[in-house]
């Protein structure tokens, strides 16, 4: 069953996709749908773009929601691990 949920927002951040250089992204898009290359039913699908560079400014990633909830389990440990002052 898709769910349809998607949220958009803006980030401030860079990327690199394979063979290419370094691209600013502004723009992120989380999604929980099926995978268009991912061997799973569904995935929580993460876009990082910048869209007024065209289509090919883009990375995506496709993970299980057991890899998603990972992810953002490490990643709000290692932010809480930045000095204050750091972290903005």
């Amino acid at each position: 069953m898709c769910t349809y949920t998607t949220l958009t927002d803006t980030v401030d951040g860079s990327a690199k996709g394979p063979g290419g250089p370094w691209f600013r992204v502004t723009d992120v898009t989380v999604y929980f749908d099926h995978p268009v290359h991912a061997m799973a039913e569904h995935t929580l699908n993460i876009d990082l773009s910048d869209p007024s560079k065209g289509p090919s400014a883009r990375v995506a990633v496709e993970l299980t929601a057991a890899s998603a909830r990972r992810l953002v389990a490490a990643v709000q440990e290692v932010l809480a691990e930045v000095p204050a002052g750091l972290a903005g």
